[in-house]
């Protein structure tokens, strides 16, 4: 037999008496309700606060671990662990860091440890006296035990393996200075996995060159060669030998270099160029033109061959940025009058139709720019 069921239809319009019967508001129901109305409106108003963080991809990790890992002191390398030693995020050879630095500065650096270790992170940092501040920061600021923010890990670099993504056969890693910090898990990878691979390894001297020691278990693989003793490369000793069955090459190091293997490389079919800067990209067909700054009127000549943010920085040394290469979005501005030319960038449409532009890479279409700053 089938029963139909009616929801109960009473309502309680008032608060039910104390079940003694003394009061018709029980002081015990008052005072949790009275905690409830203050607690809970307080609690909700943190929760977005927690929300943002995670959302953001925020971490804040401990330094455990700080090294020299160039004989020329001027490289060190931080290793990061969770506060109470829980597992880190994934990452893959090539992937790297944005830190957060105290300072208010974010600056991106590779991961050089082992992908297959869980729990912790590392870095290595050159020191560059006439940079932009960063690493000079790393170098004095951070030590064992402090805690620092993070975002990441973020893969620009990836690396695809022969018989796992890749149809060529071989691998070649190139590798000058601080270039290293990215080459250094792929290399670590390649030998794991059995793959066909060499790797040439430059740098000015033998003290600057980071993490020799740990290359030194690869024998012969790498041939590490110093531009005091042998000069400077040429592009055919940096590729080596192509052989008949394909070959990538993963390079990380200065701009000259990566765009003079470029060049050489063009119209090879049988050689797949994968690369990563750690400077900006040089500027190619550039022109003349002024920015001005909205809120002052300050007026600035950004040179044919410069970004937008270097003239910027002329005017407003704080202006923060990172990669300089057009995908972290750190120095996202906004233009409020011009033209502008959206070159290589990570700028998705509507942020550029709502005025946006990446002054590391952008340039202009008109006369001039006004940004908002």
């Amino acid at each position: 037999m089938n029963h139909l069921m009616h929801p109960h239809e009473t309502a309680l319009v008032t608060e039910p008496p104390h079940l003694q019967g003394r009061w018709r508001r029980d002081p015990l129901m008052r005072l949790i309700t009275g905690i409830g109305k203050t607690w809970f409106p307080f609690w909700g108003s943190l929760e977005p606060l927690r929300e943002t963080a995670e959302n953001n991809g925020i971490q804040v990790l401990e330094i455990v671990g700080r090294e020299v890992v160039a004989n020329d002191d001027n490289v060190i390398a931080l290793t990061f662990a969770a506060p109470d030693r829980s597992v880190l995020p994934e990452w893959h050879a090539g992937a790297h860091l944005d830190l957060l630095l105290p300072s208010g500065r974010m600056r991106e650096y590779s991961l050089c440890g082992d992908p297959g270790d869980r729990t912790t992170y590392r870095i290595a940092v050159r020191r560059i006296p006439d940079g932009g501040g960063g690493s000079v920061e790393v170098h004095d600021d951070l030590s064992v035990g402090d805690t620092i923010s993070i975002k990441g890990p973020r893969n620009a670099f990836p690396l695809a393996m022969p018989g796992y993504g890749s149809p060529v056969g071989r691998l070649r890693f190139v590798a000058a200075g601080i270039g290293i910090t990215p080459i250094l898990p792929m290399v670590a990878i390649a030998d794991r996995f059995g793959l066909d691979w060499s790797m040439i390894y430059t740098g000015r001297t033998l003290d600057s060159i980071p993490f020799r020691d740990e290359l030194a278990r690869y024998g012969d693989r790498v041939q590490i060669r110093t531009d005091d003793d042998h000069g400077l490369p040429t592009m055919a000793e940096l590729v080596g030998d192509i052989g008949d069955d394909g070959l990538a090459v993963y390079c990380c190091g200065p701009t000259p270099m990566l765009e003079a293997l470029r060049v050489h490389l063009v119209g090879r079919a049988d050689v797949e160029l994968h690369y990563e800067r750690f400077s900006p990209p040089p500027i190619e067909n550039g022109t003349e033109f002024e920015i001005r700054l909205a809120s002052t009127g300050e007026s600035q000549t950004v040179a044919a061959d410069e970004s937008v943010l270097t003239a910027l920085r002329r005017l407003r040394p704080n202006t923060p940025y990172s990669c300089q290469q057009g995908f972290c979005g750190t120095c996202k501005l906004r233009v409020s009058d011009g033209e502008v030319d959206h070159r290589d960038g990570s700028l998705m449409e509507p942020e550029r139709e709502a005025g946006y532009f990446l002054p590391c890479v952008s340039r202009c279409d008109s006369d001039s720019l006004t940004i908002d700053v």
